[in-house]
C-alpha cells in the first residue's frame, strides 16, 4: 500500500530541485497529497466512502491538489510542485507518471459510468494541460504545458496545443 521509500527516490530521480530523502518527505505536497490518497483509496475500497471524501477535503485545503479516492494511481506517480491538480473520481493513472502543476484529468459529461481519462504508464503531463472524458493517453505520451486533450493520445506520442 504505501512505498515511502520508493516514492522519496523517485523524486530525487525526477526533480533536480530534490537535495535529499528529509527535505522530499517534510516539503513536496505532491508527495503528501499522494500519500494521503492512498490512505483514502484504502477508506473508500473499505466502504469507509465519507471519511475518504472529509480526508482528501482536507488534504485539498493544505496541499492546493484534489485527488478523488475513488481514483485508481499506480506506484512512483509525482506530482511536481502540484498547486491547482485535480484528479477526478474515474481517473486511471499508471506508474511512472510525472504531473507538473495545475493538471485537470476531468469529466465532459455528468454520469455514473467511467468519465475521466485514463493515463498510461511513464506519461509526461505537462503544466496546465487539461484532459478530458473518457480517453487513454498510452503509454510513454508527452502532454506539453497548457494543452487541452481530449481524444486518445497515440503511444510514445507528444500532443499538440489542441487535440480535441
Amino acid at each position: 500500500m504505501f512505498h515511502i521509500k520508493e516514492d522519496l527516490d523517485n523524486v530525487l530521480a525526477r526533480d533536480p530541485a530534490a537535495r535529499n530523502r528529509l527535505e522530499v518527505f517534510l516539503v513536496y505536497p505532491g508527495v503528501h497529497a499522494v500519500w494521503a490518497y492512498r490512505f483514502a483509496h484504502f477508506l473508500w475500497n473499505h466502504g469507509f466512502k465519507l471519511w475518504a471524501r472529509v480526508h482528501m477535503a482536507w488534504v485539498r485545503t493544505v496541499t492546493g491538489i484534489e485527488i478523488h479516492p475513488g481514483a485508481t494511481i499506480g506506484r512512483r506517480f509525482f506530482i511536481d510542485h502540484g498547486m491547482g491538480v485535480v484528479i477526478g473520481e474515474t481517473a486511471v493513472i499508471g506508474d511512472d507518471v510525472l504531473m507538473y502543476h495545475d493538471v485537470t484529468l476531468g469529466a465532459r459529461e455528468y454520469s455514473k459510468t467511467k468519465r475521466h481519462p485514463t493515463i498510461g504508464n511513464r506519461v509526461v503531463l505537462g503544466s496546465g494541460a487539461r484532459i478530458i472524458g473518457d480517453i487513454t493517453v498510452f503509454d510513454d505520451a508527452v502532454v506539453p504545458a497548457n494543452s487541452m486533450i481530449a481524444k486518445d493520445l497515440a503511444p510514445r506520442a507528444k500532443a499538440n496545443f489542441y487535440s480535441i
